[in-house]
């Protein structure tokens, strides 16, 4: 069989979904999925994808699903020649196409994980990143953990640094707009949101030891301000920068509805700088890792996540 028809993946996934999802999978993770396989290399360079019948079958999706997933790949470049009839063609560079200069900036949690993922294709990973409560974090490492357990790729060490506000200071956002009535309660919410994504990063990483083999280290620091951005730093090559927004909004905090001032960082709009695209790009890259550096080294201090 030729391999460019094959599965995508080379098995049947199709028989590990049920048709009852059929209406639960959008265009949009479709296009998750299919991205993630590009840019791991399991869709391989200007290979042919498998027809829309097989891709709608393999995912229990209708015909029209698939082709929208497959228009949001060709609009990011990674794929070319999708229509009605022949399979479409993946990108001969595709890491490319979402890296440089021409890539559109999409939302952190669009854009964070196929990132994160291309960094994992290196054999000693860094990812340095200061945020607000590393949700976003959290969530994009999903990926590449997912192909070193299915054997896809095997880094031999990874160093993850992270920068998160410190339990002692009054946080600027998330904050109740009656702030003398609800602050400490938002306060508590946002503190506990920050431990347990912490945790569950540290103990997801640090599981790769064991179960991989791979020499991983993780460490938390605290900052005593708010960041009013986030910033994700890859591999000593690439940063990630994305403004927190701030819009009022209503939400339930302990039972009790609460009017809140806060961001929505997975939504936030991260704009990509890679070295070696230019002056610019190059010079945003460097003086973000000696920010991240001076901020590491000099006024942030221990972070413990708990409590």
């Amino acid at each position: 069989m030729d391999p460019e028809h094959a599965a995508v993946n080379g098995r049947k996934r199709a028989q590990q979904t049920q048709r009852s999802q059929r209406t639960q999978t959008s265009h949009h993770e479709v296009a998750d999925e299919l991205r993630s396989r590009i840019l791991s290399g399991e869709l391989r360079a200007g290979a042919r994808m498998p027809t829309q019948a097989r891709l709608a079958d393999e995912f229990g999706v209708e015909r029209g699903t698939v082709r929208q997933a497959l228009r949001i790949l060709q609009s990011e470049n990674l794929l070319s020649n999708v229509s009605k009839g022949s399979p479409a063609t993946v990108a001969e560079d595709a890491g490319r196409a979402l890296r440089g200069p021409a890539a559109p900036p999409r939302t952190t949690m669009v854009a964070l994980a196929s990132r994160i993922t291309a960094a994992f294709a290196e054999p000693h990973v860094e990812i340095d990143a200061l945020c607000l409560t590393a949700v976003s974090l959290t969530l994009a490492m999903g990926e590449p953990l997912r192909l070193i357990h299915e054997g896809r790729t095997k880094p031999a060490r990874i160093d993850v640094r992270v920068l998160l506000p410190s339990r002692d200071i009054d946080l600027a956002f998330p904050a109740a707009v009656d702030a003398t009535e609800d602050g400490e309660r938002v306060q508590r919410r946002w503190l506990a949101q920050r431990n347990a994504q912490g945790q569950v990063l540290k103990h997801n990483l640090l599981a790769l030891r064991t179960t991989h083999g791979i020499d991983v280290h993780i460490t938390f620091r605290a900052l005593p301000f708010t960041p009013p951005v986030k910033l994700y730093l890859l591999n000593g090559a690439e940063a990630l920068f994305a403004y927190y927004t701030l819009a009022r909004r209503g939400e339930e905090i302990d039972h009790q509805y609460l009017e809140t001032y806060d961001a929505e960082g997975t939504q936030s709009m991260l704009f990509p700088f890679e070295q070696g695209e230019g002056l610019r790009s190059t010079t945003f890259v460097e003086q973000s890792y000696l920010w991240f550096n001076a901020l590491w080294e000099t006024i942030s201090s221990e972070l413990v996540l708990t409590g």
